[in-house]
């Protein structure tokens, strides 16, 4: 049976594409690493280089006198950065301090089951010409054929997750995928209509889950089917909210604001994976880089800014910036690059600068919502479901999207779960994906292996309607919220924040013109006001604040230019 993308036309309204196998947009950005080793690069020592420890940071100080550069976070935006300053004339010295043992931020595969599977970033968003992300990919070769392909980079997808190929319920019968596609019609045809309200200086409601709802009850009004029909559709469309909980990294769809929902741009091309893993992507990026960029286990107390301050390995020279490290390391620079995720800044801004950030971007900070989405695989035996099947929807016949479920998360957790994706086959595994988002996600986090497993496989039991279902035999998760330098997954724009927080947060310091330029940056997918929670907007931000440095440079080397 063949899955479909919904897609607006350029009117908005909902059409139905088919999808390629594995080609699911569920989740556009991340999810913690377990305490496992992550997936290796082609060349190991690129992840971890002894000579760049923190003892010897003053050692490497370059003959150079460019301007120091350090750049906290070694995520693809940090990485992105330091890659596009590299080569500049004005011979900069630069240092990433990344404060875990590898490098890829959100970006985290693993050799695991035979084969690789993604705790972090999961497809490219929009792989076509414009996704900067997807050109890397393949300049670097890490894209097959069929990625590459003009009729992959023409699909529009409109940003909407593809149908189940099998929709089961929790009484342990199947929904037919008729009933499906036209939830699934009714839904996204919803979801494109929150792009009437962009630029609209007031809104009927503050969030989209209360838009999508008070719709949705107007359409229940005229359902004409029977009681069980009318409440099985409106189970089928609290998958819906869950789903779109998973892509936008919330708890729930009354947490994000309508106004500025539709700000957020979806790119052509249908969404792929990397088959080698998407850490290959930042390897390659790491191993174009010189051998003393990196710095690992370094993670950052305080960055120190509109100072004066000197440093013994440079007698007679002051740095308006100085990164106070966490094993007491004090590293000046003329200019820094944040990259560290939201969810880490809303937990630790306030002491994270010294002086305090501005009001309105400490403001900023706190008003932008930043959730947790996590994965969770299942290894089986042997495969319970048909070879053609991508995708197992969940539904539970007691919810809806109308109702308010009481929030008892010890025993009801696993309800937002979306469903299982069917990873491809690796050597002799067969792998289950699980998503689940929210306040339900954290609570995972908290439990033990044994503990979610048993879970799944009661859930999955009830869904085939078969009790003596073998469980999987191993399981493995992410745990975003717990990371403690990312403490949680992706951002959106919360109900109270605009896309000018966005701006706000890309805002470098000192804001008010006075003091010395660009001392510290700010760069990560919760800085890019239209490509937020995704790869290719934490790339590109990572590459916008590079380019603003790189211009002062060149107006500082056009000003010292003797003129005849």
């Amino acid at each position: 049976m063949p899955t479909y993308h919904l897609s607006p036309s350029a009117s908005h309204k909902p059409r139905l594409r088919p999808t390629q196998p594995h080609a699911h947009s569920l989740v556009p950005f991340y999810t913690t690493p377990p305490s496992s080793p992550p997936l290796a690069p082609p060349r190991p020592p690129l992840l971890r280089r002894p000579t760049a420890t923190g003892q010897k940071y003053s050692e490497l100080a370059m003959a150079a006198r460019g301007p120091r550069v350090l750049v906290v976070g070694g995520g693809i935006a940090g990485l992105g950065a330091v890659q596009r300053l590299c080569h500049h004339r004005a011979a900069p010295h630069l240092r990433v301090l990344e404060a875990t043992a590898c490098a890829g931020g959100r970006i985290r595969s693993e050799r695991c089951f035979g084969g690789v599977v993604e705790l972090g970033a999961h497809w490219i968003h929009g792989p076509s010409q414009g996704n900067p992300v997807f050109q890397l990919a393949a300049e670097f070769g890490l894209l097959g054929e069929k990625e590459l392909s003009e009729e992959n980079q023409l699909v529009e997808t409109g940003g909407h997750v593809a149908l189940p190929s099998v929709s089961c319920t929790s009484s342990g019968t199947s929904v037919s995928l008729e009933l499906v596609t036209e939830m699934g019609s009714l839904f996204y045809g919803l979801i494109d209509r929150t792009r009437e309200f962009l630029n609209e200086s007031e809104t009927p409601m503050a969030s989209v889950g209360e838009f999508l709802k008070k719709e949705i009850s107007q359409q229940v009004a005229n359902w004409t089917e029977d009681e069980n029909t009318k409440r099985l559709k409106l189970a089928v469309l609290n998958t819906f909210f869950n789903i779109e909980c998973c892509v936008s990294g919330t708890h729930s769809m009354d947490l994000v604001a309508l106004a500025p929902f539709g700000e957020y741009t979806v790119l052509p091309g249908l969404d792929c994976t990397l088959s080698g893993g998407y850490q290959g992507l930042t390897n390659c990026i790491l191993a174009s880089l010189p051998k003393e960029v990196m710095v690992f286990d370094k993670p950052v107390k305080t960055i120190h800014w509109n100072g004066s301050f000197q440093e013994a390995a440079f007698p007679g020279e002051t740095f308006p910036v100085l990164v106070e490290c966490e094993d007491g390391a004090r590293l000046p620079a003329h200019h820094v690059i944040v990259t560290v995720p939201l969810g880490f800044l809303k937990e630790h801004q306030d002491t994270f600068f010294e002086p305090p950030l501005p009001a309105k971007k400490a403001e900023a900070i706190r008003k932008l919502g930043f959730g947790t989405n996590n994965k969770i695989f299942l290894e089986f035996e042997e495969p319970f479901w048909e070879p053609d099947c991508q995708f197992i929807q969940v539904v539970w016949e007691d919810t809806s999207p109308l109702q308010d479920s009481p929030l008892s998360l010890q025993d009801t957790w696993f309800k937002k779960l979306i469903g299982f994706l069917v990873l491809p086959s690796f050597e002799s595994s067969h792998v289950l994906c699980a998503f689940i988002a929210g306040l339900q996600s954290e609570f995972m986090e908290t439990l033990s292996d044994e503990e979610v497993l048993l879970s799944l496989t009661q859930v999955l039991r009830r869904v085939t309607g078969n009790p003596q279902l073998p469980a999987a035999k191993s399981v493995l998760r992410s745990r975003w919220h717990s990371a403690p330098y990312t403490r949680g997954s992706y951002s959106y724009v919360a109900v109270g924040s605009t896309g000018d927080d966005l701006d706000l947060m890309a805002q470098p310091l000192p804001a008010d013109g006075t003091g010395t330029q660009l001392q510290v940056l700010f760069a990560g997918e919760a800085t890019h006001r239209t490509f937020y929670s995704t790869t290719h907007g934490a790339l590109l931000s990572g590459w916008r604040e590079a380019d603003r440095l790189i211009g002062l440079w060149d107006s500082q080397a056009e000003q010292s230019r003797p003129r005849l």
